[in-house]
């Protein structure tokens, strides 16, 4: 595995999305802190439900302001390319149905890992949304091997 300061080369392109007709990706950050808040914390069971959670810290309680600075914390990341966190947001309204977070593997056997979760609302759009990022990450993306909790519906 390499080290987080060398998650992604210095010369790699960092994709700043992808748009389909059921949703649209761009990297997360403080603006979206409103209907970032809403989507998850009315979807809390649900995501705790998606493959690959829960990974125990979170979903938690959290007020507006930390859910802020956690996004503000993942602009940073992407920033200083630590880690790749995009909003899922649908393309005619531009609320937030979901995340995607791409970051450092925590094993050996894998390059990346990456989760991906959206709001219950959008329960349906949990197998399209692995689907075109599991394909946007094999072929836009640097990595040999990723670590994405599959589908099964």
């Amino acid at each position: 595995m390499t080290a987080v300061a060398e998650f992604v080369s210095a010369d790699f392109e960092v994709p700043l999305g992808i748009e389909t007709s059921e949703f649209s990706l761009e990297p997360l950050g403080p603006a979206h802190n409103d209907s970032d808040y809403d989507a998850w914390t009315s979807s809390m069971q649900h995501i705790a439900a998606t493959p690959g959670f829960p990974w125990g810290s979170w979903p938690r309680e959290m007020t507006a302001d930390e859910n802020r600075a956690d996004l503000e914390r993942h602009a940073e990341d992407f920033r200083t390319r630590k880690g790749f966190t995009y909003t899922v947001l649908d393309p005619a309204s531009r609320d937030v149905i979901g995340c995607v977070y791409i970051y450092p593997a925590r094993d050996t056997e894998h390059d990346a890992r990456a989760l991906s979760w959206v709001r219950e609302s959008h329960a349906h759009l949990d197998t399209p949304l692995w689907r075109a990022v599991s394909d946007w990450l094999a072929a836009d993306w640097p990595f040999a091997s990723v670590q994405y909790a599959p589908r099964t519906s």
